[in-house]
């Protein structure tokens, strides 16, 4: 899925009255700053045709409910209506949950139920419809995974996307991502690739090939794997994961303000934060454990490997995961209290539609919530959850699906339309681009679509306080950078809001113990959070094996 964005002044005549208003720059900037918007005349604002909304109101308000607390309704009372038993109970609808319920089918155990805050299963790989065309409300792609990952490849050939012929892995060319992937508007122009490579100098040449040499290195000599529980932590990764990314790459003199660009945004685009926070473990691991950092022979970019993606994104994926639950899975849930007793253990939900109290009772439970929820739910919390809750730092994300009535106006000379879209900005930590969510569509004509732009943020209170138009416009204005046209074209905005959408991987000190999902008596825990770092095959493999065992029978 950051820091503080700021739209920087257009020098386009035609845009300046529009972009004539800044946002704050850093993390420090005071609300009111990052809350200052236009000063149009009503009706002369060319945003004001454009409707929407944010998208899941209902999650905050659900994720913050509490029926102890005063302010709820008299006739609300604190204790259970009503007692449910389960062999299993999954707390968690996320990927890490889709993934422990499809873990405990696999072995044959029918007898369990899960419990989701909201009302579709999927945490942040969700989707929706706009405008009749699907689009994702966060994560949004899937990279091939590798040798390490054979649940993440289990997975995929139980879905029917790679299948053996003649000996060797394929993949349905369908779903994986059709060409051009990628491309960054630079110096006024779209160039191909997301590294800057048009009209730099050759000092710049230099210092990519330079970290590529380091990268390389690095993984031909230390083990880097996705996901992170199937390699040890060597001094190696130790030191780098002690120190920031941008501290390695001064130590490294690495200076030059493309590069640093770049991996900025990597930062920011993978773990919701850039190099002056992430660890240089996390900066590392981002190409040692996937496809390494190819330095670009001339003027030409390197596009990155092979992945699967789909109008919806990753909901794709986790729609066929909830699929097979039916009635086990238990939306609109907000677990309360988790707790042992002598022959199981009891966790106390609220149901926010029906405004009552539920209690299940569960041989196993599967803890597949955010760290910082665990902690505070757990009764008698393990001092290890409790060390990994102080230590877990958590990046909000904004999601805005924009719909546009029809295609976007290109120079022919620039490089095409592309499925991720990036704008460069030296100045600011704007959004992270967008993706075209009809890019998979076989469509000979490009024509409506839906436009899914992402900026990672470092101040959850922005990202709540911050109204909708406010939003709007600074999209918009952004957007207009690259399309004087968008705009116009525009028709309905919608935003998903996540309060807290990834652990940020920060620099952790020598003497810390590691961040290690234990398991705690009844329970096993399994999310993402445990891995530093938010993504689907971290989530997923985690909740996969926090389900392998075998629950006592019930007494």
């Amino acid at each position: 899925m950051g820091q503080g964005r700021t739209v920087i002044a257009v020098i386009d005549h035609q845009r300046r009255r529009f972009l004539s208003f800044s946002l704050a720059a850093s993390a420090s900037a005071s609300t009111s700053a990052l809350l200052a918007g236009c000063d149009y005349a009503a009706g002369d604002s060319p945003t004001s045709h454009i409707v929407g909304g944010f998208s899941n109101n209902a999650l905050f308000e659900r994720g913050h409910a509490n029926p102890a607390n005063p302010a709820n309704p008299a006739n609300l009372s604190i204790s259970p209506s009503v007692v449910r038993k389960t062999r299993v109970l999954i707390a968690g609808g996320g990927v890490a949950g889709l993934a422990a319920a499809r873990s405990l089918r696999l072995q044959g155990i029918d007898d369990f139920a899960l419990l989701d805050l909201q009302d579709n299963a999927g945490g942040n790989s969700q989707g929706t419809h706009i405008g009749g065309i699907a689009c994702p409300q966060g994560a949004h792609y899937l990279p091939l995974p590798s040798d390490d990952a054979p649940e993440i490849q289990n997975l995929l050939e139980e879905l029917g996307l790679r299948q053996r012929i003649n000996g060797r892995w394929q993949y349905d060319e369908r779903h994986l991502c059709h060409t051009p992937q990628e491309r960054l508007f630079f110096n006024g122009h779209w160039q191909e690739g997301l590294l800057p490579v048009q009209g730099v100098e050759p000092r710049t040449l230099q210092q990519y090939t330079h970290f590529s040499r380091l990268v390389e290195h690095f993984r031909q000599t230390t083990r880097w794997t996705i996901p992170v529980q199937k390699s040890s932590l060597t001094p190696v990764h130790q030191a780098l994961a002690a120190i920031t990314f941008v501290a390695w790459l001064d130590r490294e003199k690495l200076t030059d303000g493309y590069l640093r660009w770049y991996l900025d945004y990597c930062c920011r685009d993978d773990y919701g934060a850039g190099i002056g926070t992430v660890s240089a473990w996390a900066g590392i691991h981002y190409f040692a454990s996937r496809h390494g950092f190819h330095a670009p022979s001339g003027m030409e970019s390197v596009e990155r490997e092979g992945l699967l993606t789909w109008n919806q994104g990753n909901a794709w994926l986790t729609e066929r995961l909830a699929a097979p639950l039916g009635k086990r899975w238990y939306p609109h849930r907000v677990v309360l209290r988790i707790a042992h007793r002598k022959h199981h253990a009891e966790v106390d939900v609220f149901n926010p539609l029906e405004q009552r109290i539920e209690r299940w009772q569960a041989d196993r439970v599967i803890v597949a919530l955010p760290i910082f929820v665990a902690a505070r739910v757990v009764e008698n919390p393990p001092d290890f959850l409790r060390h990994a809750a102080r230590r877990t730092l958590y990046s909000p994300w904004l999601v805005a699906n924009i719909h546009i009535a029809k295609a976007l106006e290109d120079r022919p000379s620039d490089a095409p339309p592309s499925w991720d879209n990036v704008i460069y900005d030296p100045h600011s930590t704007q959004g992270l681009g967008y993706v075209d969510a009809s890019h998979q569509n076989l469509h000979p004509v490009a024509g409506a679509t839906v436009l899914t732009h992402y900026r990672a943020l470092s101040d959850r209170r922005v990202l709540l306080q911050t109204p909708w138009t406010a939003w709007r416009d600074r999209i918009v204005a952004e957007l207009s950078v690259p399309h004087p046209d968008v705009a116009s074209k525009i028709t309905q905005i919608h935003i998903t809001r996540y309060g807290h959408a990834m652990a940020i991987p920060v620099p952790v000190s020598h003497s810390e113990p590691p961040i290690v999902p234990l398991p705690f008596e009844r329970l096993r825990f399994a999310h993402s959070d445990w891995a530093g770092y938010s993504i689907f095959e971290e989530a997923f493999t985690m909740g996969h094996n926090a389900a392998q065992f075998t629950p006592p029978k019930r007494r």
